[in-house]
């Protein structure tokens, strides 16, 4: 039997990219941060304005921290800074090992 789209075309599943796997030591350092940052907006470090946030650059796969202003949504600041993951694309083409020369 076979599946196909309206159109009798066979659907892609082979066009659409699969996400790289994280190494098992990342996820566990990932893991440790996330518990960081959790711990830091519970505790009221930065005060009730701001909180810190935790994610992944989509390019180098680096995790970024970011103050946040809670009533403005707005960027107070971001670790590694917009610039160095910008750079680090530009001159490793996203490569993580080019990130972390930088960082």
């Amino acid at each position: 039997m076979e599946i196909s789209g309206t159109n009798g075309a066979a659907p892609a599943l082979a066009a659409i990219p699969s996400p790289a796997a994280v190494p098992p030591e990342q996820a566990a350092n990932n893991r440790n941060l996330i518990q960081a940052v959790k711990a830091v907006n519970e505790a009221g470090t930065l005060g009730d304005e701001n909180e810190i946030t935790f994610q992944m650059d989509r390019n180098s796969r680096q995790p970024i921290i970011q103050i946040i202003d809670r009533s403005t949504k707005q960027v107070v600041e971001q670790i590694p800074p917009e610039y160095i993951l910008q750079l680090a694309q530009t001159l490793g083409k996203g490569d993580s090992s080019t990130f972390s020369t930088l960082a």
